[in-house]
């Protein structure tokens, strides 16, 4: 997304703010933040996420063309894109950068070691090497996490609950990253302790191998289920993975909400939207003076259970009536 598509974004939220807290900011100079998200620009999630981000800055009393300049670079699932993009807004001498995921942390991190970066939907910052600790990041980089690895512990929980009977559980994960590596020993662990569990690791990368190993996987007997764990690649091919759910009748568990508009069975993480709208918190306290160095590491306060009770009648599954009064959201 190039500046005058994020204008446009910002045409909703700036019409809506007074007059007056526009005015807040000193606007004696224009400020520049760079915006390198994971996403595509024509993606619903992606936008929301940059809409929720340039709302929370306008908060704060920073407006486009008025005390700020953004530009916005898109990658979706490149690294090669992501690298370019990288060079390109660290070369526009951005103030601060926000980083969507950890393949834009990653590839910030290798042009520039000073210019703030702030980074939104991370997981295991320490372990990839982000930050030195949560508490004291360290160096020019923090931000927020989506979660930590117990929550992956609770999917295959959530899923035996949707699915008393499962035995074999299919687990998307990208095995590369330490953030897909610790997200499948959280679900091992609690596999471990449960007689007759057996795990099916898939690799969400390439879409003709997802699809034959999940054919492949729906064909054995017994009763099987799906968990899918937070990665870019099964970002990218979000509507694939629910709509082969849905064709195989595998009860799925997934990391967002937003893979429930593609079809999901049920979700179970932190509101997205949170994350974003903190990280322009920190990147307004980076405008103003604070390093990233000081700023802690957060996590979300909040997780959502949602229940897209349209997919489990689609499965014909019975889901209990104490799980659905539980849940936080049930799409009908």
């Amino acid at each position: 997304m190039r500046r005058r598509e994020f204008v446009k974004l910002l045409g909703g939220a700036a019409a809506a703010m007074p007059f007056a807290a526009a005015r807040a900011q000193n606007t004696t100079r224009m400020r520049k933040v760079g915006v390198l998200t994971s996403l595509l620009p024509e993606d619903l999630e992606g936008q929301s996420r940059i809409r929720a981000f340039v709302q929370a800055l306008q908060r704060h009393g920073w407006v486009e063309g008025q005390n700020l300049r953004a530009e916005t670079r898109w990658i979706g699932d490149s690294a090669e894109r992501a690298q370019q993009y990288a060079k390109e807004l660290i070369g526009l001498t951005p103030e601060v950068v926000l980083a969507s995921t950890s393949p834009c942390v990653v590839a910030l991190q290798r042009v520039t070691r000073d210019l703030p970066i702030i980074f939104a939907n991370v997981i295991d910052p320490v372990g990839a090497g982000f930050v030195a600790s949560v508490a004291r990041p360290g160096g020019n980089t923090t931000g927020f996490i989506a979660f930590e690895y117990s929550i992956s512990a609770k999917w295959l929980e959530l899923l035996r609950e949707l699915s008393p009977g499962v035995k074999r559980v299919a687990v998307v994960r990208d095995p590369v990253p330490a953030s897909g590596i610790g997200q499948f020993a959280a679900i091992q662990t609690v596999a471990s302790s449960s007689s007759g569990l057996e795990l099916t690791a898939i690799d969400p990368r390439d879409p003709a191998e997802l699809k034959r190993a999940l054919a492949a996987f729906a064909s054995e007997r017994g009763n099987s289920g799906m968990i899918v764990t937070a990665s870019q690649p099964a970002a990218t091919h979000r509507d694939l993975i629910a709509s082969l759910a849905l064709q195989y009748r595998l009860p799925a568990v997934f990391a967002f909400r937003y893979y429930l508009a593609n079809g999901g069975l049920a979700s179970y993480g932190p509101k997205s939207i949170d994350i974003y709208v903190g990280a322009a918190d920190y990147v307004d306290r980076v405008l103003k003076g604070e390093k990233p160095a000081d700023l802690p590491v957060q996590a979300p306060s909040r997780y959502e259970l949602i229940i897209n009770l349209r997919s489990a009648k689609a499965m014909g599954l019975e889901l209990p009536s104490t799980l659905l009064t539980r849940a936080d959201e049930v799409i009908e």
